[in-house]
């Protein structure tokens, strides 16, 4: 996921998929907790996807402030 696909959707759908990457960081620090996790880069990916979409947010927000 890049930072332009992000910018085309609306805030509504951000939020969606903000909500969506958080429930899977959270599983995710599960699966590392209890040692049943596979693949340790995607905490790293998701955590990153996150941040994408909290900055995305916020610069609508600002957007929409002006």
């Amino acid at each position: 996921m890049n930072a332009a696909e992000l910018r085309d959707k609306t805030p509504d759908q951000l939020r969606e998929q903000l909500e969506s990457l958080k429930k899977e960081a959270f599983n995710l620090r599960f699966q590392g907790a209890t040692g049943q996790l596979e693949n340790t880069a995607r905490v790293k990916t998701v955590r990153r996807d996150v941040a994408r979409v909290q900055t995305i947010l916020n610069e609508k927000a600002a957007q929409a402030a002006e």
